[in-house]
């Protein structure tokens, strides 16, 4: 028995060096893809970026709004309540001493 490889075939060595052509062509085409795909995920990606600052201003802004109305809610409430006092007792303030 031959404990080495076969030995090529006529033309096994034109068929190999297509094949290596054809993955090197193919290798250039992805990273040319690649570059391509990265160079437009940049430009979206500002996009995007610009698109997401609006949106978190706008987040903000309605918190801000939320947080007025709740303060003006309070400060209108307390002065319901100081209003709804009975006349006859004292106000809340120091206390004399005999």
């Amino acid at each position: 028995m031959d404990d080495g490889t076969n030995p090529p075939k006529k033309g096994d060595t034109d068929r190999r060096s297509r094949l290596a052509e054809a993955l090197r062509a193919n290798l250039q085409k992805r990273k040319a893809q690649a570059r391509s795909r990265r160079a437009g995920d940049a430009a979206g990606q500002r996009a995007g970026d610009a698109d997401k600052q609006r949106a978190d201003d706008a987040d903000k802004q309605r918190a801000d709004d939320a947080d007025k109305q709740r303060a003006y809610d309070t400060d209108k409430k307390r002065a319901d309540d100081v209003d709804q006092q009975p006349d006859g007792l004292p106000g809340a303030g120091k206390m004399q001493k005999d």
